[in-house]
C-alpha cells in the first residue's frame, strides 16, 4: 500500500499473526471486506485499496486534470473508507457504489480547495457568483433530482450514481458490478426514461 496513504490513517500495528478474520481476504466480497476495515481489519483495508486504488486514482485524473492533486484525492479516499467503513449499509446499495461515492467527495473536496486557493477576482471585476434568485432555483432542481433518483429501482440508481457522481464509463460499471455491458446499458436507459418522466421540465 502506499506509504503517503498510510501516513494518513492511523492503521493497526500488524503482529505477524494472521487471525481467522484476515485469512483469504482476496476471496471476500468488498462488502465483507468493508464490514472487516469497520473492525480494525487493515489487511482487508490494503485488499480494497489493492482493488480499485487505480480506478479512483483514473477517476480523479480525469476529473482535476492533475496528478498530483488526483494522487492526493486518491489518498483521502482511503483516509476516508478506513475511517468511516461502518457507515457502509449493504442493505442501501452496493460497497462499490459506496466507495466511488466517497471518492467523488474527496475529488469535490480537492477541486473546493483549489478553487479556495485561487487569486481573488479584483475589485473592478463583476462578481459571476450566483444571486440568491438562481441560488434557491439551484438548491430546488438538486433536491428534485435527489428525490427523482430514490424513485428508481435500487440497480437502477446505482448505475446512474457511478455514472454521473463518480465519472465511471458504462464499460468501467460492467466491470465493477460484474454484470455485461449490455445490460449496464438497458438499465441506464431505462433509468433515464424514468428520471425524464419523474422530472419533467427540470430537465428540459
Amino acid at each position: 500500500m502506499d506509504a503517503a496513504i498510510a501516513a494518513r490513517i492511523d492503521l493497526p500495528r500488524h503482529d505477524g499473526k494472521a487471525s481467522m478474520q484476515t485469512v483469504g481476504v482476496d476471496s471476500l466480497t468488498d462488502a465483507e471486506l468493508l464490514a472487516q476495515v469497520a473492525d480494525g481489519d487493515h489487511r482487508a483495508f490494503e485488499e480494497l485499496h489493492r482493488r480499485y486504488a487505480r480506478s479512483v486514482l483514473g477517476i480523479a485524473l480525469r476529473r482535476m486534470g492533475d496528478r498530483g492533486r488526483a494522487e492526493d484525492a486518491t489518498q483521502d479516499t482511503f483516509a476516508s473508507v478506513w475511517r468511516s467503513a461502518a457507515r457502509f449499509d449493504p442493505s442501501r446499495g452496493k460497497a462499490t457504489s459506496w466507495l466511488f461515492t466517497v471518492a467523488r467527495n474527496a475529488i469535490v473536496d480537492g477541486l473546493r480547495r483549489r478553487k479556495d486557493a485561487a487569486i481573488a477576482e479584483p475589485p473592478d471585476v463583476a462578481s459571476v457568483d450566483p444571486g440568491p434568485d438562481d441560488a434557491a432555483e439551484s438548491e430546488w432542481v438538486s433536491w428534485r433530482v435527489h428525490r427523482a433518483l430514490e424513485t428508481l429501482p435500487p440497480n437502477e440508481r446505482t448505475l446512474v450514481e457511478l455514472a454521473y457522481w463518480s465519472g465511471l464509463s458504462q464499460s468501467e460499471i460492467a466491470e465493477h458490478l460484474g454484470i455485461p455491458l449490455g445490460t449496464v446499458k438497458t438499465r441506464t436507459r431505462s433509468a433515464l426514461h424514468r428520471l425524464a418522466d419523474e422530472l419533467g421540465e427540470e430537465l428540459g
